[in-house]
């Protein structure tokens, strides 16, 4: 079963579940429910766990794409920035939650840090490999 055999968002849901349940190292900070996820982004997110969301979205991108930085992430998770009456321009994301939400899947054990010659960034570990694999064959359920 490979993760691109479900939908994005039924697999973001039910993994987003299972890491509220499972791992206590993932935690919101207190700022979370001001910041805001980017520059071109006019409010902070709406939802209360939104935290989640974005720890089980980045594990998805890490499962597709290996030895990603929060560089690329940012980009990933960037958009366009309203300008007023100017033509709209991208944005790249804010990098501290995305920073932090690695972080805190690392100690959890879900993602490690690789130094591979040219390839750097992080990538699942054989935990969070079967992480992935139990949420695909639940979404597939």
């Amino acid at each position: 079963m490979r993760i691109k055999e479900v939908e994005p968002i039924k697999f973001i849901e039910v993994a987003k579940e299972k890491l509220k349940k499972s791992y206590k190292e993932l935690k919101p900070p207190e700022w979370a429910i001001f910041a805001k996820t980017g520059s071109h982004v006019k409010f902070p997110p709406h939802k209360k766990d939104w935290w989640y969301t974005r720890a089980a979205s980045i594990i998805r991108k890490l499962e597709i794409s290996p030895y990603l930085g929060v560089s690329r992430l940012r980009t990933e998770y960037g958009g366009r920035k309203e300008r007023g009456h100017k033509p709209e321009r991208f944005r790249r994301a804010g990098g501290n939650h995305i920073r932090k939400i690695l972080q805190q899947l690392e100690s959890a054990g879900l993602v490690e840090t690789k130094n591979k010659g040219l390839k750097r960034g992080r990538v699942l570990t054989e935990q969070g490999r079967k992480f992935v694999k139990e949420v695909v064959s639940e979404v597939k359920k």
